[in-house]
This record gives C-alpha cells, sequence and structure tokens, in this order.
C-alpha cells in the first residue's frame, strides 16, 4: 500500500522536459500579456519605475532599508566610484515585535524610523555628513504594491504574517517620511522597489550582463530588465535608458502543464488564498514541508508503515517546515539517522525501519524536484521572452538569485541549474550564468538609491 503511495506520487509529479518546455512556453506567453493594456495574465507584470540600474561608477553615502518579513534590516553603503566601488558598509538587523505586525500602520512604521535613527546617530559620531546633500534611502518593501512613481506605491494586500489593515491603500512611502520627520530624520526616499528588484540591482551593480532577480524563498518573485517600448501599457514618454524593470509578481503563475496533486489541491483549498499563487505553492520554501507532510499522513492512514503513533503533529498544518525536510533529504548517514530524528523531533514518529527512512527521503526528492525542475522552467520562461533562449540572440546572460531556499537547500539549487542547462542545451547553457546575490534586497535598495539620486 505505501509503495503505491509513492508511485502514484512520483508519476503526478513527473516533469519531463518536453512539459518543462511547454510551461516556459506559457510563462513567456503569460508575460507578454501581462505587458498589455488591461489585467489580461495571471501575473500582474508591475512597473517598477526603475528605469536607471546602477553602472558602478555611482558615487556617495547611501542608506537601505529592507523589509519583507518578520525582521527589517538598515543598511548604509559608501560607493568609490569606479575604482573602489563599495568602499565601506555598515548594517543592522532589527525583529519585529509581533503585536506591530497586526497593530496600526503608525506603530510600524514609528517602530522602523525609530531603529533607523539609532543607526544613523551611531553611524555619524565624528562623521561630517556629506557636502550638505541630503541623505537619501532606498526602500526595499516585499509586498505587493501598486507603484506610481520610482519613490512612491500604495498597499495591495499584507502577505506572510502581516495584518495592518489602516495601511492598504495608502502610500506606504508617505508612511515612512512622515514616521522619519516625526524622529527628526531628514532622509528623502529615493526609491521604492522590492526584494526581486533589488536582488536584481545589486548583482547588476558589478555585472552588466545580468537581466533578472530571482527570489526563492520562503514565497519566490522575479524582476526583470525589459525594452521599454515593448510594454504596450506603459503610457508617457519613453525613459532616456529605454529601459523598463518589470515586477513579474510570477507566485501567481497557472498553466493546465503545472503537474498538481491531490494533496497541492487540498494545501491550495485550505489556504488563506484559493486559487491564488499556485506556481509559488508548488515552488517555494513556505509549501514544501508542508506538501511533505500530508504526503506522510495519507502513508500514515492507510498503511501500518510508521506503526502505532499518536497523529496529533502529522495532522497539524505546517509543522513540518522546509528547513527540516532539506536536513532529512541531505542526510548522508549510512542509516539515515538524521531522517529518524527529525521524524521523532517534529512529528513524535519514533523507531522507523531504514526501509521507512528510505521512503520518507524519496517521497522528499520527488517533492523537491518538482519544484526546483517547474522554477528551471520559469527562469526558460523569462529567457525566452527576451528572445535569450538562442532564438534571436547570442549574449551571455547572467539570472540573479536570492532566497533562503535557493542558498540554503543546496540539492534544490544543483537540480534548478542541471534542469536549466537540460531545457537550454549544452551550446547555449554556456552562455547563461546562475549566481547567488547574497543580500540583494538589502544592498539593492541603496544602490538603487544612488542610480536615481536627486544629488
Amino acid at each position: 500500500m505505501a509503495e503505491q503511495v509513492v508511485a502514484d506520487l512520483r508519476e503526478r509529479c513527473a516533469t519531463p522536459a518536453s512539459l518543462l518546455h511547454d510551461v516556459a512556453a506559457e510563462m513567456a506567453d503569460e508575460m507578454r500579456a501581462g505587458l498589455e493594456k488591461g489585467d489580461r495574465s495571471r501575473i500582474k507584470m508591475l512597473l517598477s519605475f526603475a528605469d536607471k540600474l546602477p553602472t558602478g561608477r555611482e558615487e556617495g553615502l547611501f542608506y537601505g532599508l529592507d523589509l519583507g518579513g518578520t525582521n527589517f534590516r538598515v543598511l548604509k553603503v559608501k560607493l568609490g566610484g569606479n575604482d573602489k566601488r563599495i568602499a565601506n558598509r555598515e548594517s543592522r538587523e532589527v525583529a519585529i515585535p509581533p503585536h506591530l505586525m497586526s497593530g496600526s500602520s503608525t506603530e510600524l512604521f514609528g517602530f522602523i524610523a525609530s531603529e533607523l535613527a539609532k543607526f544613523v546617530a551611531d553611524e555619524d559620531k565624528g562623521n561630517s555628513f556629506a557636502n550638505g546633500n541630503k541623505r537619501e534611502l532606498g526602500f526595499t518593501f516585499s509586498f505587493p504594491v501598486r507603484q506610481h512613481s520610482i519613490a512612491s506605491g500604495t498597499l495591495v494586500k499584507w502577505t506572510k504574517a502581516f495584518c495592518i489593515e489602516d495601511a492598504v491603500g495608502e502610500d506606504v512611502v508617505g508612511k515612512l517620511q512622515t514616521a522619519m520627520k516625526k524622529q527628526g530624520l531628514d532622509i528623502h526616499v529615493a526609491a521604492l522597489i522590492n526584494d526581486a528588484v533589488g536582488t536584481l540591482a545589486g548583482a547588476r551593480y558589478y555585472d552588466e550582463d545580468v537581466i533578472a532577480g530571482v527570489i526563492f524563498g520562503t514565497g519566490t518573485n522575479a524582476a526583470y530588465v525589459e525594452k521599454a517600448n515593448a510594454i504596450p501599457k506603459w503610457e508617457g514618454e519613453l525613459p532616456k535608458s529605454r529601459d523598463m524593470v518589470i515586477n513579474m509578481e510570477w507566485g501567481n503563475f497557472y498553466s493546465c502543464h503545472l503537474p498538481v496533486t491531490e494533496y497541492d489541491q487540498a494545501l491550495d483549498k485550505e489556504s488563506i488564498n484559493p486559487g491564488e499563487q499556485i506556481y509559488e505553492k508548488l515552488t517555494s520554501g513556505m509549501y514544501l514541508g508542508e506538501i511533505v507532510r500530508r504526503v506522510l499522513l495519507k502513508l500514515s492512514l492507510q498503511s501500518a508503515i510508521f506503526g502505532d503513533i499518536d497523529h496529533t503533529k502529522l495532522k497539524t498544518h505546517f509543522h513540518l517546515r522546509t528547513p527540516h525536510i532539506s536536513a532529512m533529504h541531505h542526510d548522508e548517514t549510512p542509516d539515515l539517522k538524521i531522517v529518524a530524528e527529525k521524524l521523532e523531533e517534529t512529528l513524535e514518529i519514533a523507531g522507523t525501519s531504514f526501509e521507512t527512512r528510505k521512503m520518507v527521503v524519496e517521497i522528499i526528492d520527488i517533492i523537491a524536484r518538482r519544484a526546483a525542475r517547474l522554477a528551471a522552467a520559469g527562469l526558460a520562461g523569462i529567457l525566452k521572452k527576451l528572445g535569450r533562449d538562442g532564438s534571436i540572440e547570442k549574449h551571455r546572460s547572467v539570472i540573479a538569485i536570492d532566497g533562503g531556499l535557493f542558498e540554503h537547500y543546496a540539492k534544490f539549487r544543483k537540480c534548478l541549474e542541471t534542469t536549466l542547462s537540460e531545457l537550454l542545451g549544452e551550446e547555449l547553457s554556456k552562455l547563461v550564468v546562475i549566481k547567488h546575490a547574497d543580500d540583494g534586497p538589502g544592498i539593492g535598495a541603496a544602490l538603487i538609491a544612488a542610480s536615481h539620486s536627486q544629488n
């Protein structure tokens, strides 16, 4: 019985290259549709208004603020132009007290501004500010925003653990500026971006061949550089650079080719956003552990594989997290000792046989491989849309990736890379580089502030 459950799972999660080519083609089609006037695509393809990406020639002192989860980071970078690049950088991470995540926007932004004021004061000791110019800051805000200009945007909705009703529909830059003013901070917000745009900017600073910034972490998103004249919904005159960074919001991508199982359907139905973010639910860190938990629960209820156990933990939603399955997936001990420990610690499943532990690893492998291969198909879709899949241009193309799933889950990362090579073929793979962009969102915010500086 247990073997049958695993065999069915393997079959339903299959991602042959032909299916991945279809997914990539559909991603490229949805991208085109999203750039047209009118909402005709499941992916929003939002204009970021970032039309000047950093070049490495920027000079001066800039601040970055990165808010996207339960912590936020403030940083300061001193840019030394071509020769020195980033001459100096300092940063600080601050945990957000849980009560502020569902309080009022005044409290949240007030707290952020007060921490920023402390950081600026500490940094300023013995450091007179450069030639009377106003301080400038880039703000990475990784929640859905309707952007109106490079430095303004209204919050569409909160995601993750945030729920501050009075901020929805408001300009988040205005909220931050007001809070900073109350703290006596004379800082101008020069740019509002999200983590994918930040990752793109941070990597582009060092390498002009970077065409996209992608996040594979708790959630997933991508941003890429589009020719401004290829955006039918763009209104107004074209920017001097002729480029525009597009924030895809690709987590909401859907295609009939996506290999969705009964476990995914149940997870989606019981989620806070049924029918939405299907691609994200198949590929991102928030969900992989939960899909595995659902498979293990069915296994336990339909076979005696785990023996007589208490199902309380195994029945608790999101109790098995992606770091747990990653640890089991990377277990190289001869008797799979780490798998045994994790099953006991997290799910109270003790005394498993070696065969059972092998089966658990196989289930994890099926779910993680599917995620990584679908992630690679998304990247292939971006290359296809830009004509960099060998159909038009033969240029070096660099994709910068950040996020905990990509950074810490080695088997996911390796599988993503080999799958992309498989889809592109030997010749083209030599021209496409995947780079891990460490700390993209924070440094990217400061760099976009520099490239859009008013000084």
